[in-house]
């Protein structure tokens, strides 16, 4: 493919419209490596018909409803208000309450309210965590922790994109927990590769995961998505460590 035509697909996808949290139109273009854990079954038996549930950064609601939640008794909360909107509608259907909250604003939910809260990729305050659970309550929460993506970002930009913070990592956020009158139930970290076999599907991963490519546009750094197209020629791939943790922890 003549590079025009490259510069020419690679901006269409840059300009590409998101909804929710659903990567499945580049799935084909993009393997992320498994975990040694499994959030979806975590999450799962966790979903009781008398519990409360919280899923707090809902997106789309995809992964909620994937879970089969219990009507009545399932709450979330999402911060992106594009997100909000596109998911209001589908999840009020479903018998779910959501409650549009701006990052790291207090829940607008009453004190010992929840005996179960998720939380997939989420920001979270440890101690309105604590206020919302009863005693005894569950959080369990799958975290991109500080280092993702870092050196292929430093790579791409040319510098340390400087937003996220490098020292968000399991055993700081265990501490925390467990400060705040938490016990830790399980917990696990993990660094696994993403590979792409397709330049235009990381342009729309990055124009998303803006936070970690700041800046980043076709035009600004189309020498480098060049270079990745070589890659592909050669290897049919190229590839980014990312970073995960888990968390379940017990309000005590």
């Amino acid at each position: 493919m003549q590079k025009e035509k490259l510069l020419e697909y690679w901006k269409r996808e840059e300009t590409r419209v998101f909804q929710g949290w659903d990567f499945s139109s580049i799935r084909n273009h993009m393997t992320e490596g498994e975990l040694p854990w499994n959030y979806h079954a975590l999450a799962k038996q966790l979903i009781l018909p008398d519990s409360k549930i919280l899923d707090m950064g809902t997106g789309g609601g995809e992964f909620l409803l994937s879970l089969n939640p219990y009507a009545g008794n399932t709450f979330a909360t999402e911060s992106y208000l594009p997100n909000f909107n596109y998911s209001q509608k589908k999840l009020n259907e479903s018998g779910i309450n959501l409650s549009y909250i701006e990052e790291d604003k207090p829940f607008p939910y009453s004190d010992n309210f929840f005996d179960v809260i998720l939380n997939r990729h989420e920001s979270y305050d440890v101690n309105e965590l604590k206020r919302v659970l009863k005693t005894g309550g569950i959080f369990v929460s799958q975290q991109v922790g500080g280092k993702n993506n870092l050196d292929f970002s430093i790579w791409l930009l040319g510098k340390d994109p400087g937003i996220t913070d490098h020292s968000f990592n399991l055993s700081r956020e265990v501490e925390k927990f467990e400060s705040a009158g938490f016990t830790i139930i399980a917990k696990d970290e993990f660094f696994p590769v993403t590979s792409f076999t397709d330049v235009g599907a990381f342009v729309y991963f990055a124009k998303i995961i803006e936070w970690e490519f700041p800046g980043f546009t076709v035009n600004s750094y189309k020498d480098k998505l060049f270079e990745l197209q070589k890659k592909i020629l050669k290897n049919g791939y190229f590839e980014l460590v990312e970073h995960r943790f888990m968390i379940k922890a017990m309000k005590d």
